[in-house]
């Protein structure tokens, strides 16, 4: 193997190290703040929403430039030391990636839950029950969520590249890579990372829904 060989696959791995963990990250905290924007009634609520909404679009330069500037050496948390690391990455792409999650979630809820949680209770279900089975009637669309974010976390360019700097062997992704062999005029090897991203996102796509089969299989024998 040689060194070209061995790059490209650091590449690749490091490209799913990040976005597997920020994807992970994004549904621990999207899901339940979905589910719960739903379920609360409080003031404001509807402007909630709407920054969540808002934030679902934000552009992911303006998000890179947020995290870089609290990560920069003068910023809140500079002390970190984590600008151009793989932790400044991740946390781009969780912040980029949870108003999705929550955003599809709280969508879904909104239109079912109300009647889900209504039918627990006719039941006798208690509270954990009864949003346990909110949780398991919401499945698809929370695998829809996650599903989503995940390509948003696998196809971002601007916001990783911002914070972190594209450093051969340390932060460079598919991506960035992409985009530095089209400038490069190396446009070979940029359409095989390409197909190789695709790759990733239909093998992704083709597990999970194996997995999900097997879930509805176990179910059902129960």
């Amino acid at each position: 193997m040689n060194i070209v060989e061995q790059e490209t696959i650091g590449i690749i791995v490091l490209t799913l190290q990040m976005t597997l963990l920020a994807t992970a990250m994004s549904c621990v905290i999207g899901i339940p703040l979905g589910l719960l924007l739903d379920k609360a009634s409080f003031p404001g609520k509807r402007v909630v929403v709407l920054i969540n909404r808002t934030l679902m679009a934000a552009p992911p330069v303006v998000i890179g430039l947020v995290v870089y500037l609290i990560l920069m050496r003068n910023g809140p948390l500079g002390f970190l030391g984590w600008l151009f690391t793989f932790e400044a990455m991740v946390i781009a792409q969780t912040i980029l990636i949870t108003p999705i999650i929550c955003g599809i979630v709280y969508t879904a809820s909104e239109r079912s839950a109300k009647n889900i949680r209504a039918f627990a209770t006719t039941m006798g279900a208690n509270k954990i029950q009864t949003e346990w089975l909110v949780i398991k009637e919401l499945s698809n669309e929370i695998y829809f969520a996650a599903v989503a974010g995940f390509g948003r976390a696998m196809s971002e360019v601007g916001a990783i590249m911002i914070v972190g700097g594209n450093i051969r062997y340390h932060t460079r992704v598919m991506t960035t890579t992409i985009a530095l062999l089209r400038n490069r005029g190396e446009i070979n090897q940029a359409v095989f990372l390409g197909i190789v991203l695709m790759i990733i996102a239909l093998l992704v796509q083709v597990i999970a829904g194996a997995l999900r089969r097997r879930e509805r299989r176990t179910d059902e024998n129960f």
